[in-house]
């Protein structure tokens, strides 16, 4: 494949939650620095070569097998370290942009490890459509990127320090699933992998992202509406009580919460009355 950069935005595209602005491909991606950092997020996925990247005081080196994320307006700049440095990038927008990257684990500028070395196919593909900017090309540049970006969370591996930690913690999280229906003490919990009590609602934000009341209520919402499908006729106390709400006000009250409707609009919605 020979070098291309491709202007792909137009007043039509911006109307969708994501969309692309730019994609590219360099036999040799020459030393960018940007100070007031690039309007647009951008991905890109180093195929040969070295290089270094340069996100306010971090350094990075990166080769084969990662990419690098961008996020708008920050300060960066990446120049080779090897005699060639191929590079494909993406760069885009929209509303759900962030959301997307944030599904896909990526809160920030920096770089992140795929599990393969090959070419992702979406942004391949995305290289081979027509080089113009027509609507129907655009739409379709506009499904790859969705797909590209839906598939990272499977494509990206976690950072060590994270997997680590969700190795961790994957015998509170039985411990919780075994236990839903009785009270469940943070001590206890804490116990089951031999930390203090803070160091576990510390190890729950770094992993599940939640405090572990919180992340306990919405599997206990799960649990009760698994009964509701599986055991017609149950009155919603019998769900609360075998779901492991003690207190049949407060299971109403986190039902609300997690899924913006009452129980017993729940049950209607899905015609289990």
């Amino acid at each position: 494949m020979e070098s291309k950069l491709v202007f792909c935005e137009n007043d039509e595209m911006m109307l969708l939650p994501l969309y692309a602005t730019t994609i590219g491909f360099w036999e040799h991606q020459v030393q960018t620095a940007r100070e007031a950092g690039f309007p647009d997020y951008q991905m890109h996925q180093i195929l040969e070569g070295k290089g270094e990247l340069i996100v306010g005081d971090k350094r990075y080196i990166v080769g084969p097998g990662e990419v690098f994320f961008l996020y708008p307006d920050i300060p960066h700049e990446y120049t080779p370290i090897s005699r060639e440095w191929k590079l494909a990038w993406i760069s885009f927008n929209g509303r759900e942009a962030a959301q997307m990257l944030l599904y896909a684990g990526i809160r920030e500028s920096g770089p992140g490890k795929l599990r393969s070395e090959a070419f992702l196919e979406p942004l391949r593909e995305m290289l081979l459509l027509p080089d113009d900017n027509e609507l129907g090309v655009n739409l379709e540049r506009s499904k790859l990127l969705f797909a590209l970006l839906l598939d990272l969370k499977q494509r990206l591996l976690p950072a060590t320090n994270h997997e680590d930690e969700m190795e961790r913690i994957r015998p509170v999280l039985r411990y919780i699933e075994l236990h839903l229906h009785q009270p469940l003490v943070l001590k206890d919990m804490a116990e089951v992998i031999k930390v203090s009590p803070q160091y576990l609602c510390r190890l729950f934000q770094r992993t599940v992202r939640e405090r572990p009341v919180t992340y306990i209520n919405k599997q206990r919402i799960n649990r009760s509406k698994q009964l509701m499908f599986s055991i017609r006729g149950k009155k919603i106390y019998e769900i609360a009580q075998e779901a492991g709400f003690e207190n049949v006000s407060y299971f109403c009250a986190v039902f609300k919460k997690v899924t913006g409707m009452k129980p017993e609009e729940f049950k209607r919605l899905h015609g289990l009355d």
